[in-house]
């Protein structure tokens, strides 16, 4: 059985093992036949590979029905195993898979605007779940604006939040969580600099420190948009591809974390206007009376502690900065 990302799970050749794990987490699952064989050093497991199938991806209930059909007859095979190939990665919540399945439906028009929810029960059935993770869901759905609850009537759909609509990651957020390789730009410069004033504070160095810059130039529609530029104590730009003049294939956050095992929690974010240096002008593009909006974003690990900061310049006569939040 290849494949590291790859968890197996034996089906052994009783029909009644085989058919009690039918459920919905077979559906569209893959099946591989194994065929006994004299154990040997290469396969100590004694089995070879042999043909396989995969299970349909349908609708509750009647998924399981087919399923259940086609395992029956799976079990009917001469002296071996099926096993069912099951990814390691990261499969959401129940109630988490639940909220998206009802979002999609509330977008769809499946459920407009003012239409009274399916009840608790309803979605119990038709999804064959538990009560707690109904309740979970929609609990989720209610905190975040998609429904609501009117006492002794039921679950009523407010449609899309309006919060939702504009919610987008924002700049600072943006460009340590997207890889490098997915905007259009150029490295321009790399490597250890005396820290501004700002930098300096929010990265808690002493006056003067030198600490390590990666900064590039975006580029979008053929026209440089705004220069990022990543900042962080020289420790930690040891041992990383920060230094290198291509784009990363990760985002710097998965990068860090990688290699330094450091763990970003949150970030605070100043905005500021200014107006851009000679250099900053020039490779903008831009003309020297339009200022710059600067974001800073101060990136810190659980305890506070300042990890990093990414610092973006944006000309103001190209940008808007937008942001929504609720009124609590």
């Amino acid at each position: 059985m290849t494949g590291a990302a790859r968890q197996v799970r034996s089906l052994t050749k009783g029909g009644r093992d085989c058919r009690r794990l039918i459920s919905s987490r077979l559906s569209g699952r893959q099946l591989q036949w194994w065929s006994p064989r004299r154990p040997s050093p290469a396969r100590p497991l004694g089995c070879l590979p042999g043909s396989s199938v995969r299970l349909p991806a349908l609708p509750q209930p009647r998924g399981q029905a087919v399923v259940r059909r086609l395992l029956s007859n799976l079990v009917k095979q001469p002296v071996g195993c099926w096993t069912v190939m099951m990814s390691l990665e990261s499969v959401p919540p129940k109630y988490a898979q639940l909220v998206q399945t009802l979002q999609r439906r509330i977008e769809a028009g499946d459920y407009p605007p003012g239409t009274l929810l399916p009840s608790e029960n309803q979605l119990i059935q038709e999804f064959s779940v538990s009560r707690p993770t109904v309740v979970a869901a929609l609990r989720v759905l209610r905190e975040q604006g998609w429904i609501e609850s009117q006492q002794g009537k039921g679950r009523f759909v407010r449609g899309r939040p309006a919060m939702a609509s504009v919610e987008q990651k924002r700049p600072g957020q943006a460009y340590l969580t997207t890889p490098e390789n997915d905007t259009t730009g150029d490295v321009v410069e790399v490597g250890a600099v005396t820290a501004p004033n700002r930098v300096g504070v929010l990265l808690d160095v002493s006056p003067k420190s030198k600490v390590f810059v990666r900064r590039r130039l975006i580029v979008r529609d053929a026209e440089p948009t705004e220069l990022v530029s990543l900042w962080l104590p020289l420790d930690l730009s040891g041992g990383t591809d920060l230094t290198s003049g291509e784009p990363l294939r990760q985002g710097l956050r998965e990068h860090l974390q990688a290699r330094k095992g450091v763990r970003f929690d949150h970030i605070v974010e100043q905005i500021t206007a200014r107006m851009p240096s000679a250099d900053e002008a020039r490779q903008l593009g831009m003309p020297k009376n339009i200022p710059l909006l600067a974001v800073f974003g101060a990136v810190r690990d659980a305890s506070g502690r300042p990890l990093a900061v990414v610092e973006v310049l944006l000309p103001a006569n190209r940008h808007e900065l937008e942001d929504a939040y609720p009124i609590t």
